[in-house]
């Protein structure tokens, strides 16, 4: 650790320093961090041991590369960084370093943020609000659950999944009408503006019901990310073997490789089933 911490103090030293690194601010590296914690991510999604361990040093590095800068601005250190967040992890677990009860995993989460709480009345926070606290930098599908979460602890939410489909069928016609509205009028600001905001609430509503799944919606948008992206690089694997690119063949024939693509999947997964009951 000391060894990393000299690096970046010496990236970031002005006499001889990485001219790159001496550039950069908390603004300019903030998208960084965020990059890698997705390549954090996926790294886990692919099961990538070894990419894990890069990754998780790359994080590292934003960590220590923010509290170079910060320690430059005279605001604080790397080991301020490291005691503030050890600090933390014990007043927020008094049922493993005090002597709470433990209770169950319900009521160790229901202590974590009644604790929170009373951090936040501590530190002078004056939004009493049950969604207070919920960052405003997260990505937006993740502030929607976040959102989501806290109103549900409070009891307003659908008491099952049931409902929230409802809702998403209903929401699915309203963005329907909207669309309509807009190929009625393709110069109508508000028409727009409406379609965006049903758009919105279709998303706000999808995201509920991953919740309700007890499905993480990054990981699921992922999932589907990877699906996507396996298919059609094999839609165009095959139409490079017939001597034809993807690019510039109408639709039918392009959706033609997709079906063809995914009968082709079914197949092999239908063959390794068969594999693993014989």
């Amino acid at each position: 650790m000391q060894r990393l911490l000299g690096i970046m103090a010496r990236l970031r030293d002005p006499a001889g320093g990485c001219p790159w690194d001496l550039a950069q601010d908390f603004s300019t590296i903030a998208p960084y961090t965020i990059e890698e914690a997705y390549e954090v991510a996926d790294a886990i999604d692919r099961g990538d041991m070894q990419g894990l361990r890069e990754e998780l040093g790359d994080l590292l590095l934003q960590v220590v590369f923010h509290a170079q800068m910060a320690s430059e601005a005279g605001g604080f250190a790397f080991e301020d960084v490291a005691r503030a967040i050890s600090d933390k992890m014990e007043r927020r677990h008094p049922h493993v370093f005090g002597d709470e009860d433990r209770g169950d995993a319900d009521a160790v989460r229901a202590s974590w943020e009644q604790i929170k709480r009373a951090e936040r009345a501590a530190a002078g926070e004056v939004d009493a609000s049950a969604l207070a606290g919920i960052a405003r930098g997260l990505p937006e599908w993740q502030r929607a659950v976040k959102l989501q979460d806290r109103a549900a602890r409070v009891g307003f939410d659908w008491p099952g999944p049931a409902p929230v489909m409802a809702k998403l069928e209903e929401e699915l016609g309203e963005v329907r009408a909207e669309f309509d509205a807009v190929a009625a009028a393709p110069g109508d600001v508000g028409a727009r503006d409406r379609l965006e905001a049903e758009l919105g609430d279709l998303l706000f509503v999808a995201a509920n019901l991953a919740r309700h799944a007890q499905v993480d919606v990054g990981t699921a948008l992922r999932r589907a990310n990877h699906k996507f992206e396996r298919r059609f690089r094999a839609m165009e694997s095959l139409a490079a073997d017939e001597g034809a690119p993807l690019a510039g063949q109408p639709l039918g024939a392009q959706d033609a490789y997709w079906t063809r693509v995914k009968d082709a999947e079914r197949e092999a997964a239908a063959g390794a089933e068969r594999e693993r009951v014989r």
